[in-house]
């Protein structure tokens, strides 16, 4: 079997490994066996009778954690297997804390080690108090544009409009011990950077390469009134509208589905990590990208993004102010219908990744046109050819060199040179059954 989540091979055992130990403790727990390979092969350990004495106290001693050591035999070799329960109070090393990610262990520090000590201690960055903070500090028309919104969606009662300010941000849990809340500071303050100075969201539009920066726009509004503000300048400043017909209507919709970006805005908005740095979007000749800070949480998968998942939102109380508001119209739903969006407006499915401590979106147009494919070092017949498996869904050799009206050597060295550049990709090897198709997920 396999490293993984839960379980670490070592051949001998070092006392270092009591930093695995820790990891594992302050993580889901696991198993650790001395004397087996990474390849899950026992090769023993000779001195286990001493291990069994040494590793249950040297863990108590320096960790203060009790685990269970036992003894293992196969082909006439003895390995140990630590079984580390998962522990419900930080455990810290040497006074470092470890913890286990995936098949690796990882020592926190900074701002991932005070966000994980809170999660810990049950609680959460965003619903710390923020001790001085008087409601006079919040912007009353945004509560006031918040509670319209809840009472036409029906999530919260009617009679709320003729609540506090007090009563309303204790039934949202803004409210600790009558002091603001962080949460409450982000979403209604006339000035969110008091509680977090990355609360901006930064717009950028780029040119060819990353450092090529043409112009950008910074919003600083509180977090309720945020993702209005964003679309509303991407829609003025940053991207067209291709006009169409349809019979005799004329159509001006966005160059990516307006839903797919709002629903992708407000999850960056939702789910960013605000102790951590600023939320980004980039626009591109041939792509749009946002990026927010904070991974996904343990429980998901990037593939159960694209399917039915349950939701686990970073800051529960601003995603419950954002539901009640009609933004989200349900948890779980967000990137499916920011995929939907962009399938049923005919462009590609977006690229969505974990990167860089953080998770991105990535809107990505119909790069299949005649107008950008002759910005690629195509030439002619090749840009003929890839509109050609556009339509056909395929492209053969003989097809290239009819349509083209060039020789089999000519034919095989261009279409190697799609493969090369990706543009491409070649089902079979050799002979009659090979043929070229586009990359899958693009249009």
């Amino acid at each position: 079997m396999p490293e993984q989540q839960n379980i670490e091979y070592k051949q001998s055992w070092r006392d270092e490994y009591l930093k695995w130990i820790c990891g594992f403790a302050n993580a889901q727990g696991g198993k650790i066996f001395i004397g087996i390979d990474d390849k899950g092969m026992v090769t023993g350990v000779p001195d286990y009778k001493k291990l069994m004495e040494d590793i249950p106290n040297k863990s108590v001693n320096h960790l203060g954690l009790v685990i269970d050591v036992n003894l293992h035999e196969e082909a006439g070799k003895h390995y140990i297997e630590i079984v580390v329960p998962q522990s419900h109070i930080p455990i810290s090393y040497q006074g470092n804390f470890h913890y286990r990610s995936g098949s690796t262990k990882q020592e926190l520090k900074g701002i991932s080690l005070q966000n994980w000590l809170l999660k810990k201690n049950g609680k959460r960055w965003e619903d710390l108090p923020v001790p001085g903070h008087s409601i006079d500090y919040l912007d009353e028309s945004t509560i006031l544009s918040f509670v319209t919104k809840a009472i036409a969606k029906d999530r919260i009662p009617a009679e709320a409009e003729n609540d506090s300010i007090e009563t309303l941000l204790e039934n949202l849990n803004l409210l600790q011990n009558g002091q603001l809340t962080n949460a409450a500071v982000l979403l209604f303050s006339k000035k969110p950077s008091m509680v977090s100075g990355s609360a901006s969201f930064k717009i950028g539009r780029f040119g060819k390469e990353d450092h090529d920066l043409m112009f950008q726009d910074i919003v600083e509004t509180n977090l309720f009134t945020m993702a209005d503000k964003v679309i509303e300048i991407l829609k003025s400043k940053y991207l067209i509208r291709p006009i169409s017909y349809q019979a005799l209507e004329r159509m001006e919709p966005l160059e990516y589905p307006e839903a797919g970006l709002r629903e992708a805005v407000l999850n960056a908005i939702i789910h960013k990590d605000y102790s951590s740095t600023f939320v980004f979007l980039r626009v591109y000749d041939d792509r749009l990208e946002i990026w927010n800070p904070g991974s996904l949480p343990e429980e998901l998968t990037i593939e159960q993004l694209k399917e039915r998942h349950s939701s686990y939102p970073r800051n529960i109380n601003i995603a419950n102010v954002f539901f009640k508001a009609g933004y989200v119209e349900s948890w779980g739903r967000g990137t499916t219908k920011i995929i939907s969006s962009c399938l049923e407006a005919g462009l590609p499915e977006p690229l969505i990744e974990e990167d860089q401590g953080g998770f991105r979106v990535v809107f990505r147009k119909d790069i299949y046109t005649h107008e950008l494919l002759q910005t690629m070092d195509l030439n002619e017949r090749q840009i003929k050819a890839v509109l050609y498996a556009k339509v056909n869904g395929h492209i053969t050799n003989s097809d290239y060199q009819e349509i083209n009206n060039i020789g089999k050597s000519v034919s095989a060295s261009e279409l190697q040179n799609l493969v090369d550049k990706k543009m491409l990709v070649r089902i079979g090897n050799t002979g009659r059954g090979t043929k070229y198709v586009l990359p899958t997920g693009k249009t």
